[in-house]
């Protein structure tokens, strides 16, 4: 290394001023001068070409008396001013390597701004009787890149109010110090937009503490007393607590329709709460009306049909509606009319997932061995049942008893291996609750099921598969940067 660069070098890695460390001896937070803050930021280690010359103090200062959304928007104007992406990277290099290092305990969980591909750090202070109601902060990554981004918005907003924070909007295009080419621009994008948005976090959080108010929105909850009340916590609970008290015109008008037409109603729990909360008020007029799981709805349109509906109106995607359909036909009900949401098809990616190439490839491996089963979850097609069962014998569950169902076949069946689909995140819980019924006593197994024990939960395991897509899809491959943290990819 040539002595100039030896000495550029040696002047980067030194602690520059932009930024204190948060934990200084004894605790206390140090108040930086802006001025000098902002002159620093704009020191660049690169040895050639040489970046744009500095603003003069006069411009600095001026930078950093002004409002924190006009002084994001010069820095930004500066960066995007420079002449090339090697520049701009050069320039993030320098805040970074000018930026202090968090301490170890501030690089913690709840400091992670989530959504960035990169780890990055966010902490803030606002102590009213040392900062003036002023906000502190400070700011870390893995990468360096990123900590330069991070560096550019600590210099922005540090010192700012809480209000001053909030008013910088964070879609504002003008405000992102991105420069056309510059490489991975979405990714930063993201990161520099998510930042900021942890910014605005703590920002919302200080107002709260100093309001006196809780700074984290309590978990959304209906809470009913003892004398029936119900009482919402949170915004989106006030919200749903609104439609337990529907329209009466609409409760009447429904009403009055399935009353002259003897149209029974079964819908999925998953319906929205607006629907939910008019279809319970009907009830109370009109009996024919419940909403359960999947598997409960078609036996409840049975019912219906046999207190003399003429028709039952499915409130869920299209497999429910084949189901009520198959069950009605089935129980010598084919005159009841069945009716569907929407002319248009309702799709579920559950059912979307069974009816795949990949699925069929499972099949086709279970058809393999004998004696097998083939146990499927509820949320697929009739066509999907069908053919699966030309191949493996077939037995349709839902969550409510696919545990039973599986326990029941290995012990009716014996040597039997048994096959779940398509849901894979269903079949590693079913894998995993079986693995820890292994650990229990004979007599706890037995409370689950009369017919099994320790030894027949062990040797049933090796005959238990369930569908995973990655398996079936051996030909994919997995594309990531190296700085991809390694918790998406495990």
């Amino acid at each position: 290394m040539d002595t100039a660069a030896a000495s550029l070098f040696a002047a980067a890695a030194k602690p520059r001023g932009i930024l204190s460390p948060l934990h200084v001896p004894g605790g206390g937070l140090l108040p930086r001068d802006r001025s000098s803050a902002l002159l620093a930021i704009r020191c660049a280690h690169s040895h050639a070409p040489p970046p744009p010359p500095l603003p003069s103090a006069d411009s600095q200062r001026a930078t950093a008396d002004a409002h924190p959304r006009l002084r994001l928007r010069r820095l930004a104007d500066e960066f995007r001013a420079l002449p090339s992406d090697a520049h701009r990277a050069r320039r993030l290099l320098s805040l970074a390597a000018a930026l202090p290092r968090l301490p170890e305990p501030d690089r913690a969980p709840g400091n992670r701004v989530m959504g960035c591909v990169a780890r990055v750090w966010i902490v803030a202070r606002c102590d009213p009787a040392t900062t003036g109601e002023r906000m502190w902060f400070a700011a870390d990554s893995d990468s360096e890149l990123s900590r330069g981004y991070c560096a550019f918005l600590v210099a922005a907003l540090d010192g700012s109010t809480p209000e001053e924070v909030l008013s910088v909007d964070p879609s504002d295009p003008n405000l992102a110090p991105l420069g056309a080419g510059m490489t991975a621009s979405r990714s930063r994008a993201s990161m520099w937009h998510n930042v900021l948005v942890s910014m605005q976090k703590r920002a919302h959080a200080a107002i709260a503490a100093r309001e006196g108010r809780h700074s984290v929105e309590p978990f959304p909850s209906l809470v009913i007393t003892r004398d029936g009340a119900v009482r919402a916590q949170g915004s989106y609970a006030e919200a749903q607590a609104m439609f337990l008290s529907p329209d009466e015109s609409k409760i009447s008008e429904l009403v009055n329709t399935l009353i002259e037409k003897k149209i029974g109603v079964v819908a999925h729990f998953y319906m929205d709460p607006e629907v939910q909360g008019i279809l319970t008020a009907a009830k109370k007029q009109w009996p024919h009306i419940h909403i359960s799981d999947s598997l409960v709805m078609a036996d409840s349109a049975v019912k219906m049909a046999e207190a003399g509906c003429d028709y039952v109106t499915v409130l869920g995607v299209d497999f429910m509606s084949e189901n009520v359909r198959a069950i009605l036909d089935q129980a010598g009900f084919d005159k009841v009319g069945v009716y569907r949401m929407s002319s248009e098809l309702i799709g579920c990616s559950l059912a979307d997932a069974a009816s795949s190439f990949e699925y069929s490839n499972f099949l086709r491996e279970a058809s393999r061995y004998y004696p097998s089963l083939h146990v499927i979850y509820i949320n697929t097609s009739l066509e999907t049942k069908a053919c699966a069962h030309e191949l493996v014998p077939t037995i349709t569950c839902t969550s409510s008893n696919v545990v039973p169902t599986i326990l029941q076949a290995f012990a009716e069946i014996p040597d039997v291996n048994v096959w779940y689909g398509p849901d894979s995140y269903m079949g590693a819980n079913i894998i995993d609750l079986f693995e820890r019924m292994a650990t229990l006593s004979d007599v706890e197994i037995a409370k689950i099921h009369p017919n099994h024990n320790r030894k027949s939960i062990s040797l049933l395991l090796p005959r238990l598969h369930y569908y995973q897509k990655c398996r079936y899809m051996a030909d994919m491959a997995l594309v990531a940067p190296k700085k991809q943290p390694l918790e998406p990819l495990t």
